[in-house]
């Protein structure tokens, strides 16, 4: 269901308890937790995020999250209705810069779990088809990001 993978980091056993709990609970939300959909969280610093960026976002530059789905939404939606899942199957990939999380918690003044738990959540979310460039997008994601972490009593 996860693998946790470093990137030029050194691992560290509480991200890897948020993360779980988090990813844990998005699969319950969305009544996927009996599926074989399989995610892998690779924790890194900005220098590799921003070099992953370059290449399949053509932006140069660091970011905090990036997400690499393996399923168009209807595809994915189709199948978790039909409970079609006998094989294990990859949802995608969520690559998080550690560092980014670090400086944004303090940014927004909150701790830096409920920031990892974000990156997680909202990632996960593109995952499953989700996105928030349009504002009716947006409205439909966002809600479900903070349900999951209110469900898990992460506060800001």
């Amino acid at each position: 269901m996860l693998e946790i993978v470093y990137k030029d980091i050194e691992e560290n056993k509480e991200y890897e308890e948020v993360i779980k709990k988090v990813i844990n609970q998005c699969y319950k939300e969305e009544k996927i937790e009996n599926s074989k959909l399989f995610i892998t969280i690779t924790l890194t610093n900005p220098e590799n995020i921003q070099k992953i960026n370059k290449e399949y976002r053509d932006i140069d530059k660091p970011t905090d999250v990036l997400s690499f789905p393996m399923f168009e939404k209807e595809e994915l939606d189709k199948k978790i209705e039909n409970n079609s899942f006998e094989y294990e199957d990859i949802l995608g990939d969520i690559i998080i810069s550690i560092e980014r999380v670090k400086e944004q918690a303090q940014e927004y003044n909150h701790s830096f779990e409920r920031e990892l738990s974000y990156m997680v959540v909202h990632g996960f979310y593109h995952l499953m088809g989700y996105d928030h460039i349009k504002e009716e997008d947006k409205n439909k994601m966002r809600p479900k990001e903070e349900k999951i972490l209110q469900d898990l009593k992460i506060e800001r």
